[in-house]
């Protein structure tokens, strides 16, 4: 072989490794991910997370996690606790947010702290405006109470169902009754069944209802359960929104891709895509006793395939959130 054919050979060589890389540079750029280099797309390991990659997903600003919770042992577990995480601090959150990009937030008071709202109300502080709350009550709690939530930045209140605790069924009207005038929200975290069964409350509330979750749909039925059905129609309606979190909840294909919760969730969001909202579920309390930390990163980056449409992902990730949560 000439010295000018094997010139010829390295510059082919050459142009189709460019083009393999071009190639692969075009199918990221479709898939609305980004384009950093390796040192660029790792991250700090975050606590009660696996994996050190970053999203590929590209967050909009304002991007907003709408559930996660917060943990500290400086304030006492409540007597009816069941779960109980380890720590989860703001400053170990604010290590979540720069893996995943989102910007704004909403702290879930877990059912761990019962109706002890001191730390979410210290957590919500730490964020300098651009988080919001959802707090636990029971009919005991007084007007100037409620009050000094709502300053404070809390949005709504959640009902943690089955099995039943802190809070009840029979709550949940006389509740929202009291609430609806601060333009607050119920959010609800129950078995499919449960909700089915009291389903007459869902119709009948003078606020809207969140469902956590994606409902706990369970699986392998997913669509064609008759709570889907309902929830659908709930959203349709205009009286209630889904939070598109925990795709590890009721999943039978399990990671990397838990295609069935993915169905799902792309089927909610299908239906109304104007009355869902996405959430990291961080720390993932219920998985930590089983010791299957997911991987926030993938979960992000599965919204994507929830949600192809980058408008459409702009609207559940910070449209929908500011108007439901108040943010400016």
């Amino acid at each position: 072989m000439s010295k000018l054919d094997e010139k010829r050979r390295e510059a082919l060589k050459a142009l189709g490794a460019l083009s393999a890389w071009a190639g692969g540079l075009a199918m990221a750029g479709c898939a609305q991910t980004s384009s950093l280099s390796s040192s660029q797309t790792s991250a700090p390991q975050v606590k009660w997370s696996t994996g050190t990659e970053r999203t590929t997903l590209i967050m909009p600003p304002d991007a907003t996690d709408c559930h996660h919770h917060i943990y500290d042992h400086r304030y006492p577990w409540a007597p009816e606790a069941t779960l109980k995480p380890g720590d989860a601090t703001v400053d170990d959150y604010r290590q979540l947010q720069k893996r995943i990009g989102t910007t704004r937030n909403v702290i879930v008071q877990p059912s761990s702290y019962g109706v002890d709202n001191r730390l979410l109300v210290e957590s919500i502080a730490r964020f300098d405006g651009r988080a919001r709350g959802i707090a636990v009550v029971n009919t005991s709690v007084t007007q100037a109470e409620l009050e000094a939530l709502n300053r404070a930045g809390v949005r709504g209140i959640r009902f943690n169902l089955a099995p039943p605790g802190t809070t009840t069924l029979d709550m949940v009207k006389p509740l929202a009754a009291r609430i609806a005038p601060m333009g607050w929200h119920v959010q609800v975290n129950a078995p499919a069944a449960y909700l089915l069964q009291a389903r007459s409350t869902w119709y009948d509330l003078p606020c809207p209802v969140v469902f956590d979750h994606l409902a706990h749909v369970p699986e392998p039925e997913g669509v064609n359960h008759p709570s889907f059905q309902m929830v659908s129609e709930l959203l349709t309606s205009g009286k209630a929104y889904v939070k598109l979190i925990g795709f590890y909840n009721e999943t039978r294909v399990g990671p990397p891709t838990y295609a069935d919760s993915v169905a799902l969730a792309s089927a909610y969001a299908r239906v109304a895509p104007e009355r869902v909202l996405w959430g990291s579920d961080w720390p993932h309390p219920t998985e930590q006793p089983l010791n299957r930390i997911p991987d926030d990163a993938l979960l992000a980056n599965l919204f994507a395939q929830v949600v192809p449409d980058e408008a459409t992902r702009r609207r559940i990730l910070v449209d929908t959130p500011a108007s439901l949560y108040g943010f400016a």
